[in-house]
């Protein structure tokens, strides 16, 4: 999948099946984690000028998220985000 503009994709982490006291979630009790991996980024903003700006990430940097970012896409039984560079809160090094 090739974003467009200034989209990037996202592969959202696996969630937390298990707390830390051992208890285990079921699939209604888990949350959506705001992480992930880049796997794809668009071409970049287009400026005034015509021309385009660089992205500040790169595919297979992991990223925080704000939880209600991007758009949920499902690919080969994959599930992908589809949101803007400026969704992504922080680089996680």
């Amino acid at each position: 999948m090739q974003p467009l503009g200034e989209r990037i994709v996202v592969q959202r982490e696996e969630s937390e099946t298990t707390t830390a006291g051992g208890i285990v979630l079921p699939d209604s009790a888990k949350e959506k984690p705001a992480r992930g991996t880049v796997v794809a980024l668009g071409t970049g903003k287009l400026l005034d000028d015509g021309s385009r700006a660089d992205f500040q990430l790169a595919a297979g940097d992991r990223v925080l998220f704000s939880s209600y970012a991007g758009e949920t896409v499902e690919v080969d039984d994959t599930e992908y985000l589809l949101m803007r560079e400026d969704d992504v809160l922080a680089v996680i090094e």
